[in-house]
């Protein structure tokens, strides 16, 4: 591995860590070595059983991972993560790598899969775009929670409301839908707009599909 990146573009390590996983501790160190040279958390495997056995930090992350391990191979553990609904950016690092392997790796999501020997800025970009790529999962994850909650606050009625209204519907036609009379409509979509935070009709519409229930009357 050869070069660093400059001071500029140091990593943010406040909020993420890198998973290193290889049984050769030389390379284990040099990898570690330089992601916290630019500032990165690490923390360090020697097999995929131990990483499997360790309570992960609930962080931005993602995991540079040896393809060839004993016990567990490196696909194995991509597939027990995935399994456990951990979907951690992996990328691969190998000096045997074949086309079979890497595209195997790469269908089951692997972010990068890179070859023994590779440059440090090679690796360092392939973090940094795993760790981006992670950060905004967790947001993304975040933001639905958060929807859920609003939703949650809603009455059956209003759910109905959201629904339809979402689907394009105009209050009257909101109203003839549901039996009810327009000006009932109106206040019901006002509710709906307010508990969802939504401040416009097109804000509520994102949410609503974020959440799988545009046009889907609950039950």
């Amino acid at each position: 591995m050869t070069g660093r990146m400059p001071p500029s573009h140091r990593a943010d390590s406040k909020d993420s860590i890198v998973f290193i996983v290889d049984d050769d501790p030389i390379v284990r160190g040099a990898i570690s070595s330089l992601l916290q040279s630019v500032g990165q958390k690490v923390q360090q495997f020697a097999s995929a059983e131990e990483l499997l056995q360790s309570n992960l930090p609930a962080v931005a992350s993602c995991l540079v991972l040896d393809i060839r391990l004993p016990g567990l191979s490196g696909l194995d553990l991509q597939a027990e993560l995935a399994r456990a609904g951990l979907p951690i950016p992996i990328i691969f690092i190998t000096g045997h790598g074949d086309i079979p392997m890497s595209v195997r790796a790469m269908k089951a999501g692997a972010t990068d899969f890179l070859t023994k020997p590779f440059r440090d800025q090679d690796l360092l970009d392939a973090v940094t775009r795993a760790l981006e790529y992670d950060r905004k999962r967790r947001n993304d994850e975040q933001n639905t929670l958060e929807l859920r909650v609003r939703f949650g606050t809603l009455t059956p009625r209003e759910k109905q409301i959201m629904a339809l209204v979402t689907e394009g519907l105009m209050n009257k036609q909101v109203a003839g839908k549901m039996g009810i009379g327009e000006f009932t409509a109106k206040l019901h979509r006002g509710r709906v707009m307010r508990k969802m935070g939504a401040k416009s009709l097109a804000d509520l519409v994102v949410m609503a599909e974020a959440l799988g229930v545009r046009g889907e009357l609950p039950q």
